[in-house]
């Protein structure tokens, strides 16, 4: 099944409307390169397309600095297309020679992995580029073929299975189970280990589990430390690679008026329901689960996220929680305005915190459950 991408309409009007270079980040898998190809398949530019992962004649011209080698690569192209650039040593620094001396000529740029990537790119292409990150299928994309009903009945797939393209052409809990084995197994660390410069790949496989096992859930360094026997700091930084590799994310703690605020933990998310299960190796019904409210906030919140980001939204997210154990899932902040948000899987009520209410009273309190859910991320 194709599904289109919202960040289509957004790169096609870039690519018409400006002379900057075009850079989407996302996990292998994702469609990144599908999304660049129906960009191009659009327009009738000639267009020189590169791979990364792919070592070709092209390597040398491209990684030499010199301009006249560069002229001779792409002398009669529209276009260049360079895919897993984070692949191609010393990537900013050619971009900015392309960007710099070939203003005619549009640069679109692929990353399978923040790592090495950015690092390379934004301090020599400081304005001279938009970033963009693709995710895997969004709800709100779902909507454009789907209506509201059968999305609903879509809604266990998409908590058990996750949402990466390849997933919505499968037939079937084996042949599923088996693509997201192979995804996790064989891309997801791909880069991590690459350019992470991990020499213990198990200790980083152990503290993804881990993380599995605490999504919603405050995660202490240290805990996470003495279970892996590493020490703080390298936990963290672990973390903060699988980040960048478009695996997990962090949500911190929010604090603005009380003291008993809690910020000192962050909670960590994955980018993808179906990830996250087959790390840990349940892909089981959710009427046979015990984790159904943890997949339910998980999967609201990266779909808030994708909503806010493919509509070029400036906002931040945080959960927030006082000592005492009050608690909000979700806070939103957008053009300087705060919203809270509570999930409940089902048809569930909540109520709201007082303090919540008390601390921040011009701020919203909303609950998402399963009658209303659809508004919130679509």
């Amino acid at each position: 099944m194709k599904i289109k991408r919202s960040l289509l309409s957004i790169l096609k009007k870039e690519l018409t409307e400006t002379n900057k270079g075009l850079v989407i980040y996302g996990p292998r898998q994702v469609g990144k390169t599908t999304l660049v190809n129906d960009l191009l398949s659009e327009f009738q530019f000639k267009t020189l397309v590169l791979n990364g992962d792919q070592r070709g004649e092209w390597w040398e011209l491209l990684t030499s600095r010199e301009l006249s080698k560069f002229s001779l690569l792409v002398s009669g192209y529209e276009i260049i297309f360079i895919d897993e650039a984070q692949r191609i040593p010393e990537i900013g620094l050619s971009l900015k020679i392309l960007l710099d001396n070939f203003p005619k000529l549009k640069v679109i740029v692929t990353g399978s992995s923040s790592l090495d990537l950015a690092s390379k790119i934004s301090e020599p292409l400081t304005g001279r580029i938009y970033s963009y990150k693709l995710f895997p299928i969004s709800q709100g994309e779902l909507r454009v073929t789907n209506t509201p009903y059968e999305m609903e009945m879509q809604t266990e797939e998409r908590l058990i299975y996750g949402s990466y393209p390849e997933i919505f052409s499968l037939d079937g809990t084996l042949a599923k189970h088996k693509y997201l084995q192979n995804l996790v197994d064989t891309y997801l660390y791909k880069d991590l280990l690459e350019f992470g410069d991990i020499r213990n790949s198990s200790k980083i496989r152990d503290l993804l589990k881990l993380l599995a096992f605490q999504i919603g859930n405050q995660v202490s360094l240290s805990e996470l430390g003495s279970s892996l026997e590493l020490n703080k700091a390298t936990v963290d930084r672990y973390i903060d690679l699988l980040e960048k590799s478009f695996i997990i994310f962090r949500l911190s703690g929010f604090s603005r008026n009380l003291r008993k605020e809690v910020t000192k933990m962050d909670k960590i998310y994955f980018y993808d329901t179906g990830v996250r299960n087959v790390i840990i190796g349940n892909l089981n019904l959710l009427n046979s689960r015990d984790d159904v409210g943890k997949l339910w906030e998980n999967f609201l919140i990266v779909e808030r996220m994708k909503k806010l980001q493919y509509e070029q939204k400036i906002f931040s997210l945080y959960f927030w929680r006082l000592s005492s154990g009050a608690e909000m899932d979700l806070i939103e902040e957008i053009e300087g305005k705060l919203h809270g948000f509570e999930f409940k899987y089902g048809k569930k009520t909540a109520k709201f915190p007082k303090s919540w209410t008390t601390g921040y009273p011009s701020a919203t309190a909303t609950l998402i459950n399963q009658t209303n859910w659809q508004d919130f991320v679509v």
